[in-house]
C-alpha cells in the first residue's frame, strides 16, 4: 500500500472541516473533554445534528467537572433528539469518574475503562486528544479502507480485517490529524454513492478505484426486515397542561420524560392500556417511527383528566419543546396538536 499518510495529510491541511471540537490541522491537540463529548454524541448521529447540540452542551457545561455536577434529568432533557439515550446516562457517569480522578486517562487502554467508552471511542480520543498512535475505524474510515484494500468480506464480519488494515497505514506522526483526515475524506470524497475518485488524494493507491469498482465496497449483507410493533400514545390534558411520565431508568429511552404509552407489541393496542379512565378519543391516522431494531406505529388517543389522580408530571401543552421529549414522543405531540387544532 505504501505511505498514504503524506498525501492524505497534505489534503487535510487544505480541506479540513472546521468543527467546534477540533483543533486546526497541525495545531496543538484538542481539549480531551470536547473530543470525548463529541465522540459520544457522534455515535450513530450526523455531524449536522451534533454541532448545535455540542455547542449548547459546552456553553452550559464547559468542563468535565461542570458536567459531572449536572442534574441528571436536566442533562437527559438536553440530550433529546440525539437518540440512544443510554449514552446520556453513561455520559454523566463517565464525567463523574473523570472529575473524581482529576483528568482523562491519556492512553487507549486507560480510556477503555471509562463508562460508555468502547474500543472505537477510546482509540479516537487517544489519537485526537493525546497523540497516541491508534487504529480508529468509524463508518467513514471503514469505507475508505475497504476500498483502498478492496476487502471483499461482507460487513459487519469484515470489521476486524478493516481494523487490521487501518493499523498498517496509521502513522506515528500526527495520528490525530490522520484519523480526522480519514473521516473527512470519507465524508467529502469517498462517499457511499458516487465517490469523487478523481479528486481523491489516495486514488493512486486505491485497489477498488484501479479496478473501477469503488462503489462495490464495503460489501454489505442483505438487510433483514425490521419487525413491526404497535402502541398507543395517550394525551391526557387538564387546564392547558398535558401529563408526562418518566420512563423506567433502564431500557429503550430510559429515564426520559415521555407521553404515557401502552406496551409496544406485535398486535395493535387497545384502550385498556390507558393510564386512567377517561373519555378517550382516537384521532385519525398514526405516527410512525423507526428504531434500530424495529419499526413502531403509534395510535393517538386524547382525553381529559377530569380530576383523576395520576402519577406523573403536568407540563404546559404549549411549551412541550422545553420538556426534552425523545423524537418519537415529540413527533406524536406535534401530530396530536395539529389534528386537534
Amino acid at each position: 500500500m505504501g505511505n498514504i499518510a503524506r498525501p492524505l495529510l497534505d489534503w487535510y491541511d487544505a480541506h479540513a472541516r472546521a468543527l467546534p471540537w477540533r483543533s486546526p490541522p497541525g495545531r496543538p491537540r484538542a481539549d480531551p473533554y470536547r473530543v470525548w463529548l463529541s465522540e459520544i454524541m457522534l455515535q450513530q448521529t450526523t455531524v449536522a445534528a451534533v454541532r448545535p447540540k455540542f455547542e449548547m452542551f459546552v456553553a452550559r457545561w464547559p468542563s468535565v467537572a461542570a458536567l459531572a455536577a449536572a442534574d441528571e434529568a436536566e442533562l437527559m432533557a438536553a440530550w433529546a433528539g440525539l437518540g440512544y439515550y443510554a449514552r446520556a446516562r453513561n455520559l454523566i457517569a463517565c464525567a463523574r469518574v473523570v472529575a473524581e480522578a482529576g483528568a482523562f486517562p491519556e492512553t487507549e487502554a486507560g480510556l477503555r475503562g471509562l463508562p460508555g467508552v468502547g474500543a472505537y471511542t477510546a482509540a479516537a480520543i487517544a489519537a485526537i486528544a493525546f497523540g497516541e498512535r491508534a487504529a480508529v475505524v468509524d463508518a467513514n474510515v471503514a469505507r475508505v479502507v475497504a476500498r483502498l484494500f478492496a476487502i471483499s468480506q461482507p460487513l459487519p464480519g469484515a470489521m476486524e480485517t478493516i481494523r487490521a488494515a487501518t493499523d498498517t497505514i496509521t502513522p506515528a506522526d500526527r495520528p490525530g490529524d490522520f484519523v480526522q483526515a480519514m473521516m473527512d475524506l470519507g465524508s467529502a470524497i469517498c462517499t457511499p454513492r458516487k465517490p469523487a475518485c478523481l479528486a481523491c488524494p489516495l486514488n493512486a493507491a486505491c485497489t477498488a478505484y484501479a479496478a473501477g469498482m469503488a462503489e462495490a465496497y464495503p460489501v454489505k449483507p442483505a438487510k433483514a426486515a425490521k419487525p413491526q410493533r404497535y402502541g398507543t400514545i395517550f394525551w391526557l390534558e387538564d387546564a392547558g397542561q398535558v401529563l408526562l411520565v418518566r420512563r423506567p431508568p433502564k431500557g429503550l429511552l430510559g429515564g426520559m420524560r415521555a407521553l404515557p404509552t401502552g406496551p409496544w407489541a406485535a398486535a395493535p393496542p387497545v384502550l385498556e392500556d390507558a393510564p386512567v379512565r377517561s373519555n378517550w378519543e382516537m384521532l385519525p391516522g398514526t405516527v410512525a417511527h423507526v428504531f434500530t431494531h424495529f419499526r413502531l406505529e403509534l395510535a393517538l388517543a386524547v382525553g381529559q383528566a377530569r380530576g383523576h389522580a395520576v402519577a406523573g408530571e403536568w407540563w404546559p401543552a404549549d411549551d412541550l419543546e422545553s420538556a426534552g421529549l425523545p423524537t418519537v414522543f415529540a413527533k406524536a405531540a406535534a401530530e396530536i396538536r395539529r389534528v386537534s387544532a
